[in-house]
């Protein structure tokens, strides 16, 4: 049987546009959420509802970005997301380009005091650049050359963590099953990279089986499932019981 880790963090996707999501997670005992702004239809006014019912409900919220762009980091971050997830992340160059437009001190990240991660202008300068710089940047690795590069990214200084983004990741191999040998394989050497860089190895799982799975192979940081899955899955169990015609 696997043994529990003490660095251990789990989380799931939000890709519902509800600050309540956000809310009744809260009552759990769940790490953080991470919420979709890649795959799902989210504007920055309801980031900011979201973010704002994660401070609410003190449950970290992570974005996962919808592209590698200094607006959308600023935005997000500026909004008090805990941290980003980068898609597409494919070089240690992409990797040093994100990490700086998210950084004040030795990056190019825009101040100002006045947005929520700063208090509302109620923290001095000093103070809201150091909290500012404690966003965590956790890089996608989702392609074959991603794989290769993944040592040189978790190298990075500033980026926290990888996180193996398997579907994508089978595309770019030719293959469109994620949870094929080479697949499996590419996603072990990625988390390899992170743990022996003293990083964030991440993963989605659809289930604690997968997830037991994965930490067999040093995976500490995972986002089981989503908000929607899991609805889905909680009403099927109630609902009566489909009848083969």
């Amino acid at each position: 049987m696997t043994q529990p880790q003490d660095n251990l963090r789990i989380g799931t996707f939000v890709k519902t546009g509800s600050p309540h999501i956000i809310e009744v997670i809260g009552t759990t005992s769940i790490d953080f959420v991470v919420v979709d702004a890649e795959h799902a239809p989210f504007d920055r006014g309801m980031l900011d509802l979201m973010v704002l019912a994660g401070r609410a409900a003190r449950v970290p919220v992570f974005i996962r970005i919808p592209e590698i762009n200094p607006a959308v980091v600023l935005s997000c971050l500026d909004i008090g997301a805990a941290g980003l997830l980068v898609p597409h992340v494919d070089s240690a160059e992409q990797a040093r380009e994100v990490v700086a437009m998210a950084r004040y001190l030795g990056g190019k990240r825009g101040y100002s005091g006045g947005p929520r991660f700063a208090g509302y202008a109620s923290l001095g300068m000093k103070e809201a650049l150091r909290l500012g710089d404690q966003a965590q940047i956790i890089c996608q690795i989702e392609s074959a050359q991603a794989v290769e590069e993944a040592q040189a990214i978790a190298a990075v200084p500033g980026v926290a963590g990888l996180f193996v983004g398997r579907a994508d990741l089978a595309l770019s191999m030719g293959l469109d099953d994620p949870r094929a040998p080479e697949v499996v394989e590419a996603a072990r050497s990625t988390l390899r990279a992170a743990t022996e860089a003293g990083k964030l190895a991440g993963m989605h799982v659809g289930s604690t089986t997968e997830r037991e799975q994965f930490m067999a192979d040093g995976a500490n940081w995972f986002v089981v499932s989503s908000d929607q899955t899991l609805l889905r899955q909680a009403v099927q169990a109630i609902a009566r019981p489909q009848v083969a015609v």
